[in-house]
């Protein structure tokens, strides 16, 4: 097959063709700087507003609530280190899970460096997270629950309704990144509970290099960016205007198209999983069978590494990956997988494969052949797949 097939839709999407469309005037005709008085700035201003208002309105919420930000990553820096600031006279206690991405997981590696405890809450072998270790963990000075809304590599949709429930009886703020799920699933902030929330533009067919915050009315969090008045004096910078309309596009067909395209990827995502389970010996799925993101796939084989599955997917044309791409080129195992018990050398083998609304049954049928050939070559040059061959051994899936 000649086209490049790609499955790696969790790392970044293609941008959808009128968001590029939309953003275009932006560059070079209605270029002012959106925090001027003139009419060419305010041109800008309006685009920025409109921007605002569909992404309000895509997750309940009111649109002084939507700070645009340069990117997931910093949305949670921003709600995990500000909301440590500013409630700190109450106490210097922070909870999350152990499958957290890397925007939350540093950040509290460096809020501990400042003197605040983190609690890192585990999670099951599907990857959701134990409720009652989170009853447990609360104290008097905990001031903020950070739980990710679906985990970016095996796809788990965690219990937030639960979670924030837990947070709301004990007077804790609860933040959730939704960068894996806003634009996939429905997310409503009222509905949950949700006091801040993080998501990205370039998930969702969106222009990379934008995302907002979400802040509820009442929650004090002071600016992470000083130097200006923008985004209502918390988030200072000039507006990136165009990637703020392109967001607002892929946003606004996101939210039109949401359960049509969710479906139909979701059935593509079963038909692959059906395929790999009946075809390739030794394999495991990562994360929950049913409660997890439509487009996600997440396998481990035995006695291979994932590093050189994907270098031969690549060949044949096929864009996978084996976790996050933040962490693309590390050593180490998946910390997400090892969380669910995992040991090393099966989660060494792992596979992500994330869909589209694009991709097609004709595709993923080249795709599951593929993996059964390499797999197969690559077991055939395994010492672990020879010495169990000879009963010496076990598979660890």
């Amino acid at each position: 097959m000649d086209k490049v097939i790609y499955l790696d839709n969790a790392a970044t999407t293609r941008m959808l063709p009128e968001a590029v469309e939309g953003m275009i005037p932006y560059f070079a005709e209605y270029y002012g700087n959106a925090s001027s008085i003139y009419r060419l700035g305010q041109e800008s201003r309006k685009a920025v507003s409109r921007a605002r208002e569909i992404i309000a309105e895509s997750i309940h919420a009111d649109a002084s609530e939507i700070y645009f930000t340069g990117s997931g990553s910093e949305a949670d820096n921003w709600a995990l280190i500000e909301a440590a600031r500013s409630y700190a006279s109450k106490g210097k206690h922070i909870i999350t899970s152990a499958i957290e991405h890397h925007a939350v997981l540093h950040t509290c590696r460096h809020l501990e460096k400042m003197g605040f405890e983190i609690t890192y809450v585990d999670v099951d072998e599907e990857g959701i997270l134990k409720l009652e270790d989170l009853r447990k963990a609360v104290r008097p000075d905990t001031i903020l629950i950070s739980v990710m809304f679906a985990n970016n590599e095996i796809g788990t949709l965690q219990p937030i309704k639960e979670i924030a429930a837990i947070a709301k009886e004990n007077d804790i703020l609860f933040h959730t990144d939704a960068v894996q799920a806003y634009g996939h699933v429905p997310v409503y902030v009222d509905e949950l509970s949700i006091d801040m929330l993080s998501a990205s533009s370039h998930k969702l067919k969106g222009p990379k290099g934008v995302g907002f915050l979400y802040i509820r009315k009442g929650v004090n969090i002071r600016a992470f960016i000083h130097g200006g008045g923008q985004e209502r004096n918390r988030r200072a910078g000039t507006e990136n205007v165009p990637g703020i309309v392109g967001f607002g596009i892929a946003a606004s067909q996101a939210a039109a198209c949401m359960d049509q395209e969710a479906g139909y990827v979701a059935s593509l995502r079963d038909y692959l999983i059906e395929r790999i389970e009946k075809e390739i010996p030794y394999c495991r799925l990562n994360g929950h069978r049913t409660r997890r993101l439509p487009g996600n796939i997440n396998f481990s084989f035995s006695f291979i590494e994932g590093e050189s599955l994907l270098i031969m997917l690549d060949q044949k044309g096929i864009c996978a990956s084996s976790g996050s791409a933040c962490t693309s080129g590390a050593l180490d195992p998946s910390h997400v997988l090892l969380a669910t018990g995992l040991p090393h050398e099966t989660a060494h083998g792992s596979l992500r494969l994330t869909l589209s609304g694009e991709n097609t049954r004709e595709e993923l049928d080249y795709v599951v052949d593929s993996i059964k050939e390499i797999v197969g070559r690559l077991r055939q040059m395994s010492p672990l797949y020879e010495d169990f061959a000879k009963g010496k051994g076990k598979a660890y899936v």
